[in-house]
């Protein structure tokens, strides 16, 4: 690892906030890493205006933080985050030295996620994911989860412990920061090192769609957990040993 400590900038995915990086973090730190894991903007305590909310708002807010931060950045994206991780990458190329999609939505340039599920759902019913379960209010600005939808779609896989703990932390979602189309630069976001750690048991962004991903967006180290939606929970040291071989091969002293 570079003498300059990498920053992991750790980005949550709808609904959730930056306490889904609670196990890993220590993990990480372990291993060599300052770690950054806020809460975005357009989610949880961090509602706002819904009609406020949207990647660019995501992107700036992060950026701000970044500010304050010197020495190069791991971006690590879970799942609807991983959108938001392309668009930061893409803006502050030049300080990252590698991106990390944990079952994340790794998208080509000009695509949300919607669109990309659209085109599966017909060969793979599945895929529609954490759709069908959602609530929604403030016009349809504004979604939440379920508790028992939380429970079986996103954390299938660990105890009924860590799940009742993480389950009434989950909030309301504004769609302007949840439905996010990516725009990205083969100058910039595309120079950058990626992996893709796949999460096989993932019901809510389902292993067909993961790999369909990995293919419309070619060239990123892969590396295959058996876990449901967040592995950064369910198997935190696969995790952060992956994120840090990853950052090991990938960067340089700067």
């Amino acid at each position: 690892m570079p003498e300059t400590k990498v920053t992991a900038v750790l980005i949550h995915g709808a609904w959730a906030g930056g306490w889904v990086w609670d196990t890993i973090t220590p993990l990480l730190e372990a291993r060599g890493f300052r770690v950054l894991a806020p809460d975005l903007p357009g989610c949880g305590a961090r509602l706002g205006d819904p009609a406020q909310a949207s990647l660019t708002a995501c992107v700036d807010d992060l950026e701000q933080q970044l500010s304050a931060i010197t020495g190069p950045l791991l971006l690590v994206g879970h799942s609807g985050g991983g959108a938001v991780a392309t668009q930061l990458a893409e803006a502050v190329s030049e300080r990252v030295v590698g991106i990390a999609y944990l079952a994340g939505m790794m998208l080509p340039s000009g695509t949300g996620f919607g669109e990309l599920v659209a085109e599966m759902v017909d060969a793979y019913p599945e895929a529609s994911g954490i759709g069908p379960y959602l609530e929604w209010e403030a016009g349809g600005q504004v979604s939440r989860v379920p508790a028992h939808a939380i429970r079986e779609i996103f954390l299938q896989d660990v105890s009924d412990a860590t799940a009742n703990q993480a389950i009434p932390r989950f909030g309301p979602q504004a769609e302007g920061s949840r439905a996010l189309v990516p725009h990205w630069t083969p100058e910039r976001f595309g120079q950058i090192p990626r992996l893709y750690v796949e999460a096989r048991q993932d019901r809510s962004v389902v292993l067909p769609v993961q790999r369909q991903m990995q293919q419309l967006v070619p060239g990123a180290q892969a590396v295959s957990l058996d876990t449901g939606h967040v592995p950064q929970v369910a198997a935190p040291e696969a995790v952060a040993n992956a994120l840090a071989e990853f950052v090991s091969v990938n960067s340089s002293p700067t």
